[in-house]
């Protein structure tokens, strides 16, 4: 064998054996895969199965809350017993590539949703809240006005499922975390963090989220702005 083919195979070799390793590392710096095995997954699917959803009014309010019923219960029947979940989504429009006759050949469509859960006793108490949002769009097509509300429909339904998973994967992150109410400091600048969820207000102007009073962003540990907390 050459000795640039024997430097070829040891360096493969050597890449191998660091690619299978890379795994073990991160899991010893505390590094968990988001979508993997772990050891707490069965106790949180339990509680998202004892998640009530309740009714959301109008056809999107529907959509949402059926995927949410889904995610919630996962392979197995659901027992919502002892959380309820409140959902208030909306959508808006909005109008691109606008055209002389003053129509235009697309259409944007933002979704949001605000999202509470809370306990299911005599006196309910608030437990986590936060917000989920979706972007997505179609073409218009006004000579075709069969084509133009299936379009419609279907992206309607994209959103609602969207913001349905983000829900879900917000309330589980909080079942993960049981992250509870900041404790307000005293002093010290505030941090912002981007919100990759967000939808941007402009090309330089980025959803930023400010640090809890813990100097830990909401989004990271599933729960609300303690500002925004109150009663059922």
């Amino acid at each position: 064998m050459s000795r640039s083919r024997f430097t070829q195979t040891l360096f493969s070799s050597s890449l191998a054996v660091l690619l299978l390793g890379a795994p073990l590392a991160l899991g010893g710096c505390g590094f968990q895969p988001l979508y993997g095995e772990r050891e707490d997954a069965p106790q949180i699917n339990a509680e998202l199965k004892r998640v009530y959803v309740a009714n959301i009014p109008e056809r999107m309010g529907q959509q949402v809350r059926l995927a949410l019923q889904q995610n919630m219960a996962g392979d197995g029947p659901e027992d919502p017993e002892g959380y309820k979940l409140v959902v208030q989504p909306s959508i808006s429009y909005e109008s691109l590539d606008i055209h002389s006759d003053n129509t235009s050949g697309r259409v944007r469509m933002n979704g949001h949703a605000h999202w509470t859960l809370y306990t299911v006793e005599q006196y309910p108490r608030m437990l986590a809240q936060g917000d989920a949002s979706a972007l997505d769009g179609y073409t218009s097509t006004y000579e075709q006005y069969f084509a133009q509300t299936l379009n419609n429909e279907t992206t309607t339904g994209r959103v609602a499922k969207t913001l349905a998973d983000q829900v879900t994967q917000q309330v589980a992150t909080w079942f993960r975390t049981q992250a509870t109410p900041a404790q307000k400091r005293t002093q010290g600048p505030k941090a912002f963090y981007p919100m990759p969820n967000a939808i941007p207000n402009s090309e330089k102007d980025a959803p930023m989220e400010q640090e809890g009073d813990d100097a830990i962003p909401d989004m990271a540990t599933g729960r609300g702005a303690p500002s925004q907390t109150g009663g059922l």
